[in-house]
């Protein structure tokens, strides 16, 4: 009874969560009438909800939780993250959604690998496309539980198994049911939920901070000084690494890059790059801060920094009961909101580019099937995500840099360049994983981001094969229909 009584605005404010995803997951169901629906929305949703739920989609407890605290420990360079947000979210959205929508609508392509097999004419490169994709999945998963599992276990006080668990079977069910069309619109929903969040957040730091003039004292104090040099961390090189690993996901990462695969016209596209730029302009310059202002909130005896913001929400005297549950529930959005968009992502990817090529069934099965792997995967994350491999920075980094090394030529050259072979596409996105596993063990690894040496490795040598061989037949057709 103690446990209800400390906790009833919280759990009041997630029951109504709660009704409005199985509203949405409902709707979803019914509007969804074949593959397409259920795997792209028809392809015929509008700017402002793709907007918001691709803002919702990246920001996830790795953005509230650990991006917010990071600079807990990386210091003020950190903050160069919230430039490197809005830079590639609004490259994505000006150079890569008008092509990408262009193309996959003329060829129905439905997932990043498929839309690799057809722009290249290569099942080789589609099927290792679809590899990398589930693996880069998982361990994105992995960091997204992890971040929910800390947040509800100190803010709610129960085990993080059970916030695991929580977690788990409210996303695979309405993810499950209601498919694409149910994740956008409850991204939407949670996007709103995420901006005010965000601000709420920053606020009751920066008033419990003091106010601006904490991070000028942080600066002067001689325990917290070198968090304000360039090498606060690490080497300026490697930090910027973790950043571009960490933000070039805009234009290579299949669940951000699938809302543009359902954007209904070029205008859908102007309004969508409008909503999603000014939400991570405002939002990210916001949340980043926060690590640093911790110090002079919690003091700087945190075991790591993603306790950063569990511990700030945990804390009455910081931020008052019904603000605090607000953001709880908020922060439980910005993690579904992710949750279910790689669920879909790898169910769709696993289901269509590679369980399909050893089978043919119909749409009605595709969608019935796409199901079971949503439960499926869901299922192998939550378990691994009880003993996480490292924290939700480093997880999410090197998912980011996977997703940067391997798909940057293939996406971003294939779309811009005419230029591009089977054989070139199968090699890049070899040459990315192999060199973003090896760097760290050459003699000079250290000094230099792997994810740098990795995306120069790919483009090179996808460029390479590029120039020696015309191009393939798909290429002229994607041209064709970006000039009709």
């Amino acid at each position: 009874m103690t446990w209800l009584q400390t906790h009833w605005i919280a759990l009041s404010l997630l029951a109504g969560y709660g009704v409005l995803l199985v509203r949405h997951a409902l709707e979803g169901r019914r509007e969804t009438e074949g593959r397409a629906d259920y795997y792209v929305g028809g392809r015929g949703m509008g700017g402002i909800v793709l907007g918001l739920s691709f803002f919702a989609t990246y920001s996830s407890t790795n953005s509230f939780v650990g991006f917010a605290g990071q600079a807990y420990t990386y210091g003020a360079p950190w903050l160069l993250l919230a430039g490197a947000v809005v830079l590639f979210s609004l490259s994505a959205w000006l150079w890569i959604a008008p092509r990408l929508r262009a193309f996959t609508g003329a060829v129905d392509s439905v997932t990043l690998a498929d839309y690799i097999g057809f722009r290249f004419e290569s099942p080789s490169a589609r099927m290792l496309a679809a590899v990398i994709v589930i693996f880069a999945s998982f361990l994105y998963m992995i960091a997204v539980f992890k971040g929910i599992g800390n947040l509800l276990q100190v803010f709610l006080d129960i085990p993080y198994v059970g916030a695991i668990a929580f977690t788990y079977v409210v996303v695979m069910l309405y993810t499950m049911v209601g498919g694409f069309i149910s994740v956008v619109k409850t991204d939407a929903v949670q996007g709103v939920f995420m901006f005010f969040a965000g601000i709420m957040l920053f606020w009751g730091t920066l008033d419990a901070a003091g106010g601006l003039e904490a991070l000028e004292t942080l600066r002067a104090s001689a325990p917290t000084a070198n968090l304000f040099r360039w090498d606060a961390a690490m080497p300026f090189p490697v930090l910027i690494g973790i950043i571009v690993a960490g933000t070039l996901k805009f234009v290579v990462d299949p669940r951000q890059l699938s809302r543009f695969y359902a954007l209904a016209d070029r205008r859908a596209v102007r309004r969508g790059l409008v909503v999603s730029t000014g939400a991570f302009l405002i939002v990210y310059t916001l949340l980043l801060p926060i690590g640093l202002l911790a110090h002079s909130v919690v003091g700087s005896g945190l075991a790591e920094s993603d306790l950063v913001v569990p511990t700030l929400l945990g804390d009455a005297g910081i931020l008052p009961t019904l603000p605090a549950a607000f953001i709880l529930v908020a922060l439980l959005a910005a993690a579904m909101s992710s949750l279910d968009s790689v669920l879909l992502v790898m169910a769709s990817t696993w289901e269509r580019d590679v369980v399909s090529k050893f089978r043919q069934v119909g749409e009605e099965k595709v969608v019935r099937e796409t199901r079971r792997w949503v439960a499926i995967f869901a299922t192998i994350t939550a378990l691994l995500a009880l003993r996480p491999l490292g924290s939700i920075v480093t997880l999410t980094a090197f998912s980011g840099s996977l997703y940067a090394a391997c798909f940057f030529p293939v996406v971003v050259f294939g779309l811009t360049w005419r230029r591009g072979t089977s054989a070139g596409a199968t090699a890049s996105l070899l040459a990315g994983v192999l060199v973003l596993l090896a760097w760290e063990y050459l003699p000079f690894g250290g000094a230099v981001h792997e994810v740098f040496p990795a995306m120069a490795a790919s483009s090179l040598i996808y460029a390479a094969f590029a120039v020696t061989a015309p191009p393939v037949a798909a290429a002229e057709r994607l041209e064709t229909r970006l000039a009709g």
